[in-house]
């Protein structure tokens, strides 16, 4: 289910104070469970093709809980909010100065850094820290977002399932699911990519090279980017 019109109200008011405000202050790390998401998932509240469906583990020392804190509801299921002391502050979400010649609202991948930005008004722009596909497996060009999902069931290709055949033929939405909380679908024209941008149950593989070709973002982060994108916005992928 969409977000309510008073949490709608709320995530507007709070971006616009957040780019409102001075450079010396937008030059700060934007708080990942500030305001901002409080807005989103205020109220209770599909077929991405690529994720690479076998999860990465984390260290040995550090276990998968280690990398969570708690929960926020968020429609019928529930996000975990990362521990963000284990995540490099580089990619944390930020505000950042972005010299660009593209339309303002166009998300440019930058697959060799690990950042998606989001671009703002001014030479800003909004950066998350990403996963992107390991060798073999990437992509790059232009396309737009031809259509968006929350909580999206996944649907192995017909190759996917060919190099393992032992994947489910569809997988429904939900915490374990490897689209995560959110999927922005990129399409060129009228004609379905296959590859995503999508949220990540595994926050321990941002800012390295693991996906199947997909962007992943850190679940609280797609449900930011999935509010701030409409479908038909422009994607770059250098």
């Amino acid at each position: 289910m969409a977000p309510s019109s008073l949490s709608r109200r709320r995530f507007l008011a709070a971006a616009a104070a957040t780019l409102a405000a001075p450079a010396s202050a937008q030059a700060q790390l934007l708080d990942p469970l500030g305001d901002l998401l409080r807005g989103i998932f205020g109220d209770p509240s599909r077929q991405p093709q690529f994720p690479d469906p076998a999860p990465v583990q984390p260290s040995e020392e550090i276990t998968e809980d280690d990398w969570y804190l708690d929960s926020i509801p968020d429609g019928p299921f529930q996000i975990r909010r990362v521990n963000y002391e284990r995540l490099d502050a580089v990619y944390r979400r930020q505000l950042v100065l972005y010299s660009h010649n593209e339309q303002v609202g166009t998300l440019v991948v930058d697959p060799q850094s690990h950042f998606l930005y989001s671009l703002r008004e001014g030479g800003q722009a909004i950066r998350y820290g990403v996963g992107v596909g390991r060798e073999g497996f990437g992509w790059r060009g232009r396309a737009q977002v031809g259509r968006k999902a929350e909580w999206p069931d996944w649907i192995p290709p017909k190759e996917m399932l060919l190099r393992q055949p032992e994947l489910p033929e569809r997988m429904p939405g939900g915490p374990d699911n490897p689209l995560g909380a959110r999927a922005l679908y990129l399409y060129e024209g009228n004609r379905d990519t296959l590859y995503r941008i999508h949220g990540t149950r595994e926050p321990w593989t941002i800012g390295t090279n693991v996906s199947s070709g997909c962007v992943r973002l850190l679940n609280e982060e797609i449900a930011d980017l999935y509010l701030r994108t409409p479908i038909g916005t422009r994607v770059v992928v250098l």
